[in-house]
């Protein structure tokens, strides 16, 4: 079975001093494809988006002018409209742009449409519960080509969105909420993938 890679959403972030030792440590620990920084303070992204880069990370923000500013590599943007097509014309084609927050399947579908990099279903505080996260990743995954990341919040839902198809799996409290600590918890989620990757004895 494909083994997807991790996508890392950071929680809120105001202050960059405290967060860099347990962001280091979490992309030490894992495949992180991608790195969204929660922060809206250009001097925050500026010190903590190199971190990721340095390891050949790209990092996200939610903001295009943000994203330009800080020399972020792209921006992911919550649903589609006014929004994800302003972001397009100004990130595209040199950056990325990833798009969330798709409350049917006909936005799944325009996002798709649109040229974005990337569709991500469910995600920090999203109302989504996981049983609709999972029929999207497997509807979405066997039917169109951009690739799809699902949100996980727990170590069980990791696995059943490897089964289902998504190319990504979006990590928030799974990790930083771990009492073991950040890097910890990657690796959990780590190992799992790698035995749900296994072939049954």
């Amino acid at each position: 079975m494909y083994s997807p890679r991790l996508y890392l959403i950071t929680p809120a972030i105001t202050e960059a001093a405290a967060f860099v030792a347990p962001f280091e440590a979490a992309l030490e620990t894992g495949d992180i494809a991608c790195v969204l920084l929660r922060a809206t303070e250009a001097a925050v992204v500026r010190r903590l988006a190199p971190i990721a880069q340095r390891r050949d990370i790209p990092c996200l923000v939610g903001d295009p002018s943000l994203a330009a500013d800080s020399d972020c590599d792209g921006v992911h943007i919550d649903g589609v409209g006014p929004a994800l097509e302003a972001a397009l014309a100004a990130m595209k084609p040199q950056r990325i742009v990833g798009v969330g927050g798709l409350a049917s399947r006909h936005d799944a579908m325009s996002a798709g449409e649109a040229d974005v990099d990337y569709l991500m279903f469910g995600g920090p505080g999203e109302a989504q519960d996981f049983m609709q996260i999972r029929e999207r990743i497997a509807w979405w995954a066997e039917i169109f080509n951009p690739p799809c990341v699902g949100y996980a919040r727990r170590l069980d839902e990791v696995t059943a969105l490897q089964r289902a198809g998504a190319d990504f799996i979006a990590l928030c409290e799974l990790v930083w909420e771990d009492s073991r600590g950040p890097a910890a918890g990657v690796g959990a989620v780590q190992r799992a993938l790698g035995a749900a990757r296994e072939p049954a004895a």
